[in-house]
């Protein structure tokens, strides 16, 4: 009977036949997994409940069928992919230390991980133009963003992300595997399970980097030059107030790219120049990269955006909301009665 050591490591001969992987929790917590996935299930239901309340919020207020809410929508989107990227996996492992994925299933769980995450870069890089357009050009903001070329931006978004991957990802399971397939995340990630590989990755490694240089380089740059744009505008504008205003407006884009872009940097650095570092920083940082985009970009855009706070608000008090707009519209019938008295007098 094969032994573990074997299955993992086995020769040439019997690895060709060998078709799934073994994925990984949280090293040496392996006896308190179903402890360590009640954050994870709060992250994920924070994640997923909040982009949903996001999007019917969108969808079910007319006053918010605008551009800018529109790329908000698609971020939600997006968000919702990455998490339902992950959760399979991490959750049988957590719960049922389910560790086997076949290798099939790992190329699609690859695909979609990645797909998302580029989809996510494209959506912020066209927000920011939403934004350059809004504050630079405000008066030519409607003829420029309608309804119609959103769409297309979303179009444009989805082919130009999900034609990419497969091209590297097809070669995956013709690739022997003759090292150990024991697997450092608790999902599949193409630059890990490439290593794994006694092939020649070469192509694999040099289409990831122009990946990673055409659409992250690209979309990055974009929106470094339409923020470059934005302060340049903002700073001709006189009042400090408009200032304060108009940066303002900016604000939860700038807190999205910076949770999307830092660990996705981190996670590159930890990959790249600490190989041999504690697997719990590898498995932090991925965790951090694809949890934490999710989860905080609805508490992001519910704080610093009115609209979305009222329709939160609206949603957890609809009865304490409608007894509030009441006693607004009360209040404002009250002092227009008391103008019209006073200008009659």
């Amino acid at each position: 009977m094969a032994t573990w050591d074997t299955l993992l490591t086995g020769s040439n001969s019997s690895t060709k036949q060998f078709v799934s992987f073994y994925l990984t929790g949280i090293p040496g917590y392996e006896n308190v997994n179903h402890f360590i996935s009640i954050p994870f299930c709060v992250c994920y239901l924070i994640g997923i409940v909040g982009n949903c309340t996001i999007l019917h919020i969108i969808h079910t207020d007319k006053s918010l069928h605008e551009p800018m809410y529109y790329f908000l929508a698609m971020l939600s989107l997006t968000d919702m992919g990455m998490s339902f990227s992950t959760l399979p996996t991490v959750l049988k492992i957590l719960w049922f230390d389910a560790r086997e994925i076949e290798v099939n299933a790992c190329v699609a769980q690859m695909y979609f991980i990645h797909t998302f995450s580029l989809m996510e870069s494209a959506v912020l890089l066209a927000m920011a133009f939403d934004r350059y357009v809004a504050i630079c050009d405000p008066l030519r903001y409607c003829s420029k963003l309608t309804p119609q070329r959103i769409i297309y931006i979303g179009i444009f978004i989805i082919i130009r992300c999900s034609i990419v991957l497969p091209v590297i990802l097809v070669r995956i399971p013709t690739f022997p595997f003759c090292h150990s397939h024991v697997l450092s995340h608790s999902f599949c990630l193409h630059q890990e399970v490439i290593q794994l590989a006694c092939a020649d990755i070469s192509f694999n490694i040099l289409y990831g980097l122009f990946v990673v240089a055409f659409y992250w380089g690209v979309d990055s740059l974009g929106i470094l030059l339409s923020y470059a744009f934005i302060l340049h505008s903002v700073l001709g504008i006189a009042s400090q107030r408009g200032k304060l205003k108009a940066l303002n407006t900016c604000a939860s884009h700038i807190c999205a790219v910076l949770i999307l872009y830092v660990p996705m940097i981190g996670l590159s650095l930890v990959h790249r120049f600490a190989k041999h570092s504690s697997p719990i920083v590898h498995i932090t940082m991925a965790n951090i990269y694809l949890l934490v985009p999710p989860v905080l970009n609805p508490v992001i855009y519910s704080v610093k955006t009115n609209q979305i706070r009222q329709g939160f608000l609206r949603i957890l008090a609809p009865k304490r909301t409608r007894i509030s707009n009441t006693m607004e519209e009360f209040s404002g019938t009250v002092k227009k009665i008391s103008y019209q008295a006073i200008r009659s007098d």
